[in-house]
């Protein structure tokens, strides 16, 4: 089939919106934990963990979807798994039990575990390797796009329902993207359709003994673990006991970060392309937005200034960064290994996000609550020091395994 303008559409749109889902799914409970926390009566590391279960049960099964993603395709296994999350989105509904919310939560988690590698990897078959960056920038825009609709518009759902209305909703427009995917989008093999399970078992091996892969997965994945594990439920909380915003300004506070995390997955990708036709390496690019990263974490823990919402909107840019890296790490293997390259740097992402979400709520739970009942700031301040130390503990490493393996 031709990559018309109508055939990229027909590829691109029903994954971003199966992306757009994954996101809204992964970052609304920084929306609802208040309701949770009413309706349930969990505290600061329940919630860490109930929250964090969509990373682990989305980590678990990454290295099994990469190979089904290099053996039966992005389409087929994509509109499965999806139906595992419709199925998790309606136990989450109906639970009236902290058991139950993890259960459904851990349906969810895996049923969208293949929504952003299953997109890559369709578009290492269909698009241009050169336009791989922007292609990449634009599915986290769509993802970006889902964060955004989980703030200020969520706030508002909610008053016209609860939030097991709410997720209802989640459940049937997850069974319609699986539908889109499954329908609407075209086939076509790669190299590795049709190879033995020992042989994609081998392609694993050679992922995972690759010191090109090495270099940059331990950076990426404490990068978008700290992004994650903070932006997909820890800011909100931060911004209520910390900045001492209320419920609307909290809401409006996240929807602009998720604005500017849109506009950061757009504007990273494209620079990054550019800079890739002028000789700027790929990673280059990624490690200079990751620095300004953690410059603003830095910032954001010390409140080095009063302007809390430019702190959090520069969070939120250059928290896209480290996504650039999954498309250099790409380039760098062949085409029929795509799939195993980008779900093994997801699972390192998704253990490390499920580690940090929780591990960030049991921090907190080591200091006694506040004079007025909410979280203790020393905790919540402990709690992002860690994940801050980590990253910069990851980018010496990048700097020192340049030198040592200069082949990667």
């Amino acid at each position: 089939m031709p990559l018309t303008a109508k055939t990229m559409l027909r590829v691109f749109l029903p994954f971003a919106a199966a992306y757009f889902l994954s996101y809204a799914f992964r970052v609304v409970n920084a929306v609802i934990a208040p309701d949770l926390i009413t309706d349930v009566g969990v505290g600061p590391s329940a919630l860490g963990m109930l929250t964090s279960i969509y990373f682990i049960s989305f980590a678990a099964f990454q290295l099994p979807l990469g190979v089904l993603l290099d053996r039966f395709g992005p389409r087929r296994t994509e509109a499965i798994l999806l139906l595992f999350a419709g199925v998790g989105a309606f136990l989450f509904s109906r639970a009236d039990s902290l058991a139950g919310l993890v259960i459904g939560r851990a349906f969810i988690g895996f049923g969208v575990s293949s929504c952003l590698m299953a997109a890559f990897k369709v578009y290492t078959l269909w698009f241009p390797r050169e336009k791989w960056p922007v292609i990449y920038g634009l599915q986290m825009a769509a993802g970006g796009l889902g964060a955004l609709a989980a703030t200020s518009p969520v706030e508002f759902a909610l008053r016209q329902t609860d939030w097991r209305g709410l997720f209802f909703a989640l459940m049937l427009a997850t069974l319609l993207a699986a539908a889109l995917v499954f329908l609407v989008v075209p086939e076509k093999p790669d190299e590795g359709h049709g190879e033995s399970l020992r042989k994609q078992l081998q392609g694993i091996r050679e992922v995972f003994t690759s010191s090109r892969f090495w270099r940059t997965a331990p950076l990426t994945t404490m990068t978008q673990a700290a992004f994650m594990a903070i932006q997909g439920l820890w800011a909100g909380p931060w911004l209520r006991e910390i900045s001492r915003l209320d419920r609307p300004a909290v809401a409006e506070t996240l929807f602009w970060i998720a604005v500017a995390m849109v506009t950061g997955f757009v504007v990273t990708g494209g620079i990054a392309e550019r800079l890739q036709r002028r000789g700027i390496n790929i990673l280059t690019t990624a490690v200079v937005g990751i620095c300004l990263f953690m410059l603003a974490q830095l910032l954001i823990i010390i409140e080095a200034v009063p302007w809390i919402r430019p702190l959090w909107l520069s969070f939120g840019f250059f928290g896209t960064s480290s996504i650039i890296t999954y498309s250099a790490l790409s380039q760098s293997f062949p085409l029929h290994l795509s799939g195993r390259v980008t779900t093994a740097v997801n699972l390192l992402v998704f253990v490390a996000s499920f580690i940090g979400q929780w591990a960030i709520g049991a921090i907190i739970d080591l200091w006694p609550a506040g004079p007025t009942g909410g979280f203790s700031v020393i905790g919540f301040k402990a709690g992002f020091i860690l994940m801050l130390g980590l990253q910069v503990v990851a980018l010496i490493w990048f700097a020192v395994a340049g030198k040592r393996f200069p082949q990667s």
